[in-house]
């Protein structure tokens, strides 16, 4: 079971997530917060699976929120879900370790799987997003990328493909290795860079 707090500051917003959620037979909503700093205090008392985040809030945003959530606990799935989907809004809550961005307009299942990619350690866009992501993140090739210091030379073959925006399941495909080798490479990529997450990576590769 895939346990969710729900972020947002309409109530009427978290009751149709509820339901929604409720309606899955895997995902169980174990929380609500109405304000980034309820959110805070919510995700270090229920520690749930995955936290879907508004962004504009009163009080403390979603951004900050995410920061000091994902501060606290570095393993926190943060998945932003927002009415706003501008690099203005994107980019600070990747950067404040939010594993996923999906738009409200997105169709119910597409929220719903994004729980579930969220929770089994993937990172879920809106295909907007994540083709205006992948066009500034990605750098040519993965083989023409700058290799990162320190690295092993599978681990940066690992990390190109996490830039290009690849599925665990896809790059074990892709390498000819098992997946739970790929989630081993990733683990230390993230301990090695220091990044929270795979979109972090991502950015990383581009940057060289």
């Amino acid at each position: 079971m895939i346990r969710v707090l729900l972020v947002d500051d309409q109530q009427l917003i978290r009751a149709g997530l509820r339901m929604l959620c409720d309606a899955a037979p895997d995902i169980e909503v174990v929380g609500e917060a109405g304000d980034g700093r309820l959110a805070v205090e919510s995700a270090a008392r229920l520690v749930p699976d995955v936290i879907v985040m508004d962004l504009r809030m009163p009080g403390v945003d979603g951004i900050t929120a995410t920061s000091r959530i994902v501060a606290a606990r570095p393993s926190s799935r943060v998945l932003v879900l927002t009415t706003f989907g501008d690099d203005d809004h994107l980019y600070p809550a990747l950067q404040a370790g939010a594993c996923g961005f999906l738009l409200k307009d997105a169709p119910p299942e597409e929220l719903l799987h994004g729980i579930r990619q969220a929770a089994a350690g993937e990172s879920p866009f809106s295909q907007d997003v994540l083709r205006r992501l992948v066009r500034r993140a990605v750098d040519a090739r993965p083989e023409q990328r700058p290799v990162v210091g320190g690295l092993t030379v599978r681990e940066n073959e690992v990390l190109g493909l996490v830039a290009e925006g690849l599925s665990n399941a896809e790059i074990a495909e892709r390498m000819h290795i098992g997946v739970t080798t790929v989630k081993t490479h990733i683990t230390a990529l993230m301990t090695k860079t220091g990044s929270p997450n795979r979109v972090r990576l991502a950015l990383l590769a581009h940057r060289g």
